[in-house]
């Protein structure tokens, strides 16, 4: 067994262990979704931050930081800038309005209690989105998981697939969110200590910061200029505004807003706002120094795969156990994100579908095990997607970020804040948003991120469907006093 496979074998075991004390926890459905609303502020910050971002961080953003430059910036402001504001406006407001609205442990919940929607279809339509999109989001990293055990391991593509969802299944299954939280707390901190400590080694040996800004500037001077691409062509207005737009995404994230539902109370939140920022930012420009190094270190000649960077770097500049370790916070990545999106999906699965249409008098034990199972069943079905390296669902993923940040953040911002919103405005925001998305990104060629009009059209939504439709009831009203009081 090989420095790297022992390395990889050790961590998975340690993960096991995490979901067999998780399951020992466990004993309702509020403990399998929420952790019994339990958890504390480092541990809420951690889990939110790794869950939020996947192998994109360690893989994507350093790829694409090499191939733009300093241009690459300009999504990572706006990524931080979402975190911040997530926490500052969100954060506090939900946690408190989802215990008082009849203890909503899921999205869809929350916007059927706060809107006293007799209707159902304010549940159903959002349980919809949240299982198409995390389907594809899902799916996406079972194949980066995949091609990277496949290259890592000498595994087959379809066997390295396997591995990884049977690895996330099996701590998700039995732990529900407290083995996905602890293991995200150990995730998080993996990342962050691989992406630090990768472009350090690597600045020491290409001569330091000040010999790596020569050769790029030698190489390409465009590439140290945040208002022009790579090409030296300046920057426009919709560019700088589709990346900064990244950042409006995290308002609509189900599991993101679930850390916020899930913390002990609401005082933590100030503690968990200040090192989910602080984390954040560390790896935000820790994963943008690597791609940066990158230009320097592997000079013209570059990479095949720009996106491959941060493992090219670590192969090159680290001893084989520091790899191990290094490549284990890559699979950390994935998995925390991916199991973050089963839990979810699951919970709409068990407590939105389930629950409310057909066992609405189910035990507790009854739907800890609904949403068991449906961690497999939507597993099953992301591998199947999966299977096909090439499939067309790695397009899709670049817009299920966008997909729920227009679908849900709207309705989740208003709904805190604005005391005449009432569920039809909700509904609608929920629906143009989402579709606003999918058809924008179809038709779109001005380049525009199509969350930005997504945004925009479900809030415009939101305000004049509620503007012409009556006033919502007085009990919901009241709510809003009462809580609105307290945030």
């Amino acid at each position: 067994m090989t420095i790297l496979t022992a390395t990889f074998v050790v961590y998975i075991a340690v993960m096991l262990a995490i979901g067999f004390i998780a399951y020992r926890r466990t004993s309702n459905l509020s403990d399998y979704i929420l952790g019994g609303r339990s958890i504390g502020p480092g541990t809420a910050a951690l889990s939110a931050g790794a869950s939020d971002m996947s192998g994109w961080l360690l893989l994507g953003l350093p790829g694409y930081a090499m191939v733009a430059g300093y241009e690459a910036s300009w999504i990572a402001i706006g990524l931080l800038a979402g975190t911040w504001l997530n926490w500052l406006l969100v954060a506090r407001r939900l946690r408190i309005y989802s215990h008082a609205a009849g203890d909503s442990v899921t999205l869809p919940a929350y916007f059927e209690n706060r809107f006293e929607d007799k209707t159902r279809l304010l549940r159903i339509i959002s349980a919809i989105f949240i299982l198409l999109f995390f389907l594809f989001y899902t799916s996406s990293g079972l194949v980066a998981a995949g091609k990277l055990f496949e290259s890592s391991f000498g595994f087959s593509y379809e066997v390295a697939v396997v591995i990884g969802v049977l690895t996330i299944i099996s701590y998700t299954f039995f732990g529900g969110f407290l083995a996905v939280a602890w293991t995200d707390v150990i995730q998080g901190l993996l990342m962050a200590a691989a992406l630090v400590a990768v472009p350090v080694m690597a600045l020491s040996s290409v001569g330091g910061l000040g010999e790596t800004l020569a050769v790029v500037e030698a190489q390409n001077p465009a590439l140290l200029d945040p208002f022009t691409d790579a090409e030296g062509s300046p920057l426009g207005f919709i560019a700088i505004i589709s990346l900064l737009g990244w950042g409006l995404g995290y308002f609509g994230q189900p599991h993101i807003l679930a850390r916020f539902k899930a913390i002990k109370s609401e005082d933590d939140l100030p503690t968990a706002r200040r090192i989910a920022v602080l984390w954040s930012g560390l790896c935000l420009v820790a994963a943008l120094a690597t791609g940066w190094v990158g230009i320097s270190y592997f000079g013209n000649e570059g990479l095949a795969d720009a996106e491959t960077v941060f493992l090219a770097l670590t192969q090159a500049v680290m001893h084989p156990v520091v790899a191990g370790l290094l490549l284990a916070a890559v699979l950390a990545a994935i998995m925390s994100t991916a199991d973050s999106q089963l839990l979810v999906s699951s919970s709409a699965l068990a407590e939105d579908f389930y629950k409310a249409l057909f066992r609405r008098a189910a035990s507790q034990n009854e739907l800890v095990w609904v949403g068991r199972f449906a961690v497999v069943l939507i597993a099953a079905i992301a591998l199947a997607l999966a299977f096909n390296p090439d499939s067309t669902v790695l397009g899709l993923v670049s817009y299920a970020w966008a997909g729920f940040g227009a679908a849900f953040g709207p309705a989740i911002l208003l709904s805190l804040f604005w005391r005449r919103m009432n569920g039809a405005g909700a509904l609608a925001g929920i629906i143009v948003g989402g579709l606003t998305v999918v058809i924008w990104k179809q038709i779109d060629s001005s380049g525009l991120y199509e969350i930005i009009p997504g945004f925009i059209l479900a809030t415009v939504a939101i305000v004049v469907v509620s503007l012409v439709t009556p006033a919502p009831a007085r009990s919901v009203g009241e709510l809003f006093d009462q809580v609105g009081g307290r945030s």
